[in-house]
Order: C-alpha cells, then sequence, then structure tokens
C-alpha cells in the first residue's frame, strides 16, 4: 500500500507562511510517497523549505488530476527551495504520451511548476523523471537556479529541464540537464534572463521559442546563453518561430562561449518551425528577430549543416552577429558547412564553416 504525505508537508507550509517571522519548513530523510501538493502562499515572511531525501510522485495519472503539476509553488515572494530529488516516476507516462504526433500534452503533470514565484532561490535540488516538463517558471520575477541537476532518459517525450514563460530576472547557473527534450527553454515574454555553466545532454539543446504559435504573445528581450556545454544533443542553441504567425518580437539574444560535444546542427535560427507538420509553412512567420549575437562557439557538429540561419522572408532578421566559430564536421563525408536565408549576418574573427557560404530562399 502507498502511504502519501501530502497533508503533513501541506500543513507544515501553511503554518510557516502564516508566521510573521521567517521560517523553515524541513521534509525529512527518506523516500517518501507524495500525492499532488501545492505550496500557496502570499506568506507573511520569507520561508524556507528544506527536502532532506527523495519524493516520488504517483505512476497513477489519476492521483495527480487535481491540479496541472504534482509540486505547485505559488504566489510566494521570498522563497529559498533547497535540496531534496523530485522523482516523477515518468516512464509510464511517456509510453502513453500522444503528444509527439498531435502537440497535446498539457494533460500530463510537471514535477515543479513554479508559478507568479517572485525573489527566491532554488538551489541544489535534483529532478528526475518527470512525465512532463521538469520546471515550469510562469509569471515568476527575480530568480535564481543554481546547482540544479535534471535527469532523465532522451527517449522521453517533452521533458523540457527548465522552461520559463512571461518572466523577468531568472538566473539559471551550474546546472546539469539530461532529458528528452528541451536542456533549457524559453517561452514569450521571457525577459532578462541569464543561463550560465550549464551542461546539456542528451537532450535538444538550448532553445528560445517556440514563439509565434498564438496571439498576444509578449516580446523576448534581452537572454544571454554563456559558457555552457553541450553534448549528443539534438539542437545545440537555437531559435525557433512558427510560419503563419501572428506579430512577435525576439530581440538582444547573446551566445557565447559555448562548446559543442557532436552536436547536431550546432547553431540554428529556424523561422519555418513546424515539428508535426500542420502548419501554413508557405506563410512567413511575424516574429521579428534581431540584435543576435553568436561567438566563441567550438566544438564538434553530428551533422554537415553546422550552421543554419533560416529567417523569415516577411520579416528577416536584423543585426546578427557571428564571430570566432569553429565547428567540425564529425563525419567522414566532407566538411562542416552553412545555410542562410533573409539574413545577411555581421562576420567577425575566424568563422569555420564559413558563415553563408550557401543561400536558400524561402
Amino acid at each position: 500500500m502507498e502511504v502519501y504525505f501530502c497533508k503533513a508537508i501541506v500543513s507544515a507550509w501553511r503554518e510557516a507562511c502564516a508566521s510573521p517571522n521567517p521560517s523553515k519548513v524541513v521534509i525529512p530523510a527518506g523516500t517518501l510517497m507524495v500525492g499532488p501538493v501545492k505550496f500557496q502562499g502570499p506568506c507573511k515572511a520569507p520561508v524556507i523549505v528544506q527536502a532532506q531525501g527523495t519524493l516520488k510522485a504517483p505512476t497513477d495519472l489519476n492521483k495527480l488530476k487535481s491540479q496541472d503539476g504534482w509540486i505547485v509553488l505559488q504566489n510566494i515572494d521570498g522563497l529559498t527551495l533547497v535540496g531534496g530529488t523530485f522523482d516523477g516516476q515518468g516512464s509510464t507516462a511517456w509510453a502513453e504520451n500522444k503528444c509527439a504526433k498531435t502537440g497535446k500534452c498539457n494533460s500530463l503533470p510537471i514535477n515543479l511548476r513554479f508559478n507568479m514565484v517572485n525573489n527566491s532561490i532554488i538551489r541544489d535540488i535534483t529532478s528526475l523523471n518527470s512525465k512532463l516538463f521538469h520546471m515550469n517558471l510562469l509569471g515568476c520575477n527575480n530568480v535564481t537556479l543554481q546547482h540544479v541537476t535534471i535527469d532523465a532518459p532522451a527517449a522521453s517525450l517533452n521533458t523540457d529541464g527548465i522552461h520559463i514563460g512571461r518572466s523577468n530576472g531568472i538566473n539559471i547557473s551550474d546546472a546539469n540537464i539530461k532529458t528528452g527534450d528541451d536542456c533549457v527553454s524559453l517561452g514569450d515574454g521571457s525577459q532578462h534572463v541569464n543561463v550560465e555553466k550549464v551542461n546539456c545532454g542528451p537532450g535538444h539543446g538550448i532553445s528560445i521559442g517556440s514563439l509565434g504559435k498564438y496571439h498576444n504573445e509578449e516580446p523576448v528581450i534581452g537572454v544571454t546563453v554563456r559558457n555552457c556545454t553541450l553534448t549528443n544533443t539534438m539542437n545545440g542553441v537555437r531559435v525557433k518561430t512558427w510560419p503563419a504567425s501572428p506579430n512577435g518580437l525576439a530581440r538582444d539574444l547573446h551566445f557565447e562561449n559555448i562548446v559543442m560535444n557532436n552536436v547536431s546542427t550546432p547553431i540554428l535560427i529556424d523561422q519555418q518551425y513546424c515539428p508535426y507538420g500542420q502548419c501554413k509553412a508557405q506563410v512567413p512567420s511575424k516574429v521579428r528577430i534581431t540584435d543576435v549575437s553568436f561567438k566563441d562557439i567550438r566544438g564538434t557538429s553530428a551533422t554537415k549543416l553546422a550552421v543554419k540561419l533560416v529567417c523569415s522572408r516577411g520579416t528577416p532578421c536584423q543585426n546578427v552577429e557571428m564571430s570566432g566559430i569553429h565547428l567540425v564536421y564529425q563525419g567522414n563525408n566532407g566538411s562542416a558547412t552553412s545555410q542562410c536565408a533573409n539574413v545577411k549576418p555581421m562576420l567577425t574573427g575566424p568563422l569555420f564553416p564559413p558563415a553563408c557560404a550557401s543561400s536558400l530562399s524561402s
């Protein structure tokens, strides 16, 4: 019989949250079965939640239908979440996941969902085998994620490591992410985000987007990805937008000092992103991409096409800079190549492969 410890955890949280003085909730060592839990604010003072052991989610999805994530932290200012392993036990859910074909994945729970969490720190935690995204930050401000470990098999569907949306001032550093989708993904409204010292792989790389799927998306402004290493990933660093999109904006995006180890298409702008084949691919994207830099990116490409910048013919990319690129094709048949469409990048420093050696009409 599975015994769940939700009530004890929620009771301790409510007492701490109601305290006028800073307080701490300690989840003891050992392995605990924990059903859906919501840490609900606002609280009267900062609260530390310290997990010392392993929390395991139910494998039965019926036990998780009461909320949109397994562990939800909501409307909190001054939270510190430290320590612990959060095991989503997602293997059964991956086997039943049809979203690779349909794109409809929202019925599965996220391991850790942070809604409207501000001025907070998340550190030294591990997320295992989430049924969907491992961590999702929505409507958050001034949050630091540090020394985070995320682990799921390469074949686990839609298990993005850290997804950020409509949030400002998010800092990710010293993370090790192995998963079946993007290691870090940034949705609309992500502003002033820094991603640093992330080891990514397996996974789909570090992505801005996809953008332009919905109306009234907020702009993405001020993203820096630096000092990261990607190994055996499906993509490297990329910006992706849907064709036939509403108007949108992605501006001030910078990727620098990044090592690629056997990465497929290490550098990618894709404004024809259409993973399910259900788009009007002939209609150009209206998401405007401007002020982008790729600097000091080096290593090996698993595909011959190492650099692909395919921008929208309706709104061509502006102010794209490439400098200090050295990517070597791992295969035996020729050298690494590059491809561009609807963009004229500014080129400085050594560049291999030569940037925009071929042009693609779109």
